[in-house]
């Protein structure tokens, strides 16, 4: 038996997983029936099972999708910034634009659907890799005071963590966009040299 080999998605197909991501952030993805979506973006259901055998499925292949879209448009946000704070500076508020985007609906169908929960929270954790080394980076290039780089990276992944898991949200009234620019500002703020 030969393995499957994964066919890149067609730029009709592409064009569908952005119509998909659109209205699900702005509706959420819980309520809505194959037939729905169908009729919302004007194809048939056969066209979305191209996409995926199934209505969680094709939930997660979507917010996969956005998280995988949001975190390129960053990385093209801070492409050739060489100085650590800028990029952290950068990269958070790219975050938060991108989180921006996401109604409380979606946020809160993600965090109640485990297979999409599971993909915020690879993000959340690719994202606390990439802090970590912006802070490293900073703290070898002098920009920042000499700190314990990998403790306040981890410092900076419970945060990230508590914002992914609804935590910060719950507890402090704000959104997770909202969340990522304080500790945009707590994170300089703090590495800043004396």
């Amino acid at each position: 038996m030969q393995p499957r080999i994964r066919r890149q998605p067609t730029a009709r197909q592409r064009r569908l997983l952005g119509e998909l991501a659109e209205l699900f952030l702005a509706e959420g993805f819980v309520e809505f029936t194959l037939d729905d979506v169908a009729a919302r973006l004007h194809c048939s259901k056969t066209t979305l099972y191209a996409l995926a055998p199934s209505k969680e499925q094709l939930a997660v292949k979507v917010v996969a999708h956005f998280f995988k879209s949001a975190a390129e448009r960053i990385e093209v946000r801070i492409d050739g910034i060489g100085d650590a704070r800028k990029i952290i500076e950068v990269y958070l508020a790219g975050v938060s634009d991108e989180l921006n985007r996401a109604s409380d609906v979606f946020m809160a169908d993600v965090a109640a659907f485990e297979p999409a929960r599971a993909t915020y929270e690879m993000n959340s954790k690719a994202a606390a890799e990439r802090i970590s080394a912006f802070i490293a980076k900073g703290v070898a290039d002098g920009v920042f005071r000499d700190v314990h780089a990998t403790l306040i990276a981890e410092m900076a992944g419970l945060l990230i963590d508590g914002i992914q898991t609804g935590i910060v949200r719950a507890r402090a009234g704000v959104t997770d966009a909202e969340a990522f620019t304080a500790l945009s500002e707590l994170l300089l703020g703090g590495l800043r040299p004396h």
